[in-house]
């Protein structure tokens, strides 16, 4: 793949820049409202898992940006389904349907609705109802994932030893206006598939934790998954599977549409990254979790730390008992 060189001290400035990873300390108000976490439970993890009869129910939501729905209110309709779906898929749920809000003109909801049909559609994920409300002020656009899972995942899983794995659809174009990355155009109808694949992975023990790469960036998504456990971790920057011709100051910013980062046992780490090439999504092994509680690039033999987390809020909620 060719890539846009950048200097590490580049990549590093370019992470620390992206509103997106401060953004993130905004959900430690959730916690100063409802109190302490279990992160499973919720708040926490991309989604929160409840018990019933025995299966583990996964429950996610996402409210979408109101200008982003005013200007492109069919592109919000289909981030409103992609951004639960891989939520989910970050929890290792299958996914098994989407409630929606949508509060808009007739014509804004229409295009809203339409936009989650065509995602729903994608993924293979049914719209099982939700709430409608005309108006002609602002509009407000929100959706709800429902999964299920043997198996969840989740940061309290995430240990010392463990390899950091990128995954990712590489197919696609970065978009000029937005940090956005989508690849679903190219993937088609394999998408229903690619997310599904996280499931499979950790119901086989090959992945015990994962965060999908959100608009924080790959960085600040790590900085995520980190945080609760206070682990640190080394990317090797040469080793992230990147776009062709995308400068990573560029790619560790942006939002993929189908981008994640799993945690991986010690010697799991070949059926990892077999089960993604089989379905043609790139992924490598690119750091080994530790902790030292820092977060650092390396690209050769040079390495800077981005931020230690017990310096930096990322979220600001309470820290994960270590999973038992």
């Amino acid at each position: 793949m060719t890539q846009v060189a950048n200097s590490l001290g580049e990549i590093v400035d370019s992470v620390l820049a992206n509103p997106g990873l401060r953004a993130k300390a905004e959900i430690g108000l959730v916690g100063d409202v409802l109190g302490g976490t279990d992160w499973l439970g919720g708040p926490g993890d991309d989604g929160a898992v409840v018990s019933a009869e025995g299966a583990g129910v996964v429950a996610c939501g996402e409210a979408l940006f109101p200008p982003f729905v005013a200007a492109d209110p069919r592109g919000a309709g289909f981030a409103a389904v992609l951004t639960n779906v891989n939520d989910l898929a970050a929890m290792g749920a299958e996914p098994l349907g989407i409630v929606d809000t949508v509060v808009a003109t007739e014509d804004v909801a229409r295009l809203a609705l339409a936009g989650m049909r065509e995602a729903s559609e994608l993924f293979d994920v049914p719209i099982i109802g939700g709430h409608l409300t005309i108006h002609d002020g602002p509009p407000a656009l929100s959706a709800f994932g429902v999964g299920s899972t043997p198996a969840p995942l989740s940061v309290t899983h995430a240990a010392a030893g463990q390899s950091l794995v990128v995954a990712a659809a590489l197919d696609g174009e970065m978009r000029q206006d937005f940090p956005y990355f989508p690849a679903f155009a190219s993937r088609g109808k394999r998408c229903a598939g690619d997310v599904r694949l996280l499931g499979t992975l950790a119901r086989a023990g090959i992945v015990v934790a994962a965060k999908d790469i959100s608009m924080a960036g790959l960085v600040g998504s790590l900085a995520m998954l980190l945080e609760p456990g206070g682990h640190g971790v080394t990317v090797d920057v040469d080793a992230v599977p990147a776009p062709s011709g995308v400068p990573l100051t560029k790619w560790f910013n942006c939002f993929p549409s189908f981008g994640f980062l799993l945690c991986v046992p010690a010697g799991r780490e070949d059926e990892c990254l077999a089960a993604f090439a089989e379905r043609d999504l790139a992924a490598a092994v690119v750091g080994r979790l530790d902790d030292t509680g820092e977060l650092a690039l390396r690209a050769g033999a040079e390495r800077a730390t981005v931020l230690r987390l017990d310096e930096f809020r990322v979220t600001g909620l309470p820290r994960a008992a270590a999973a038992g």
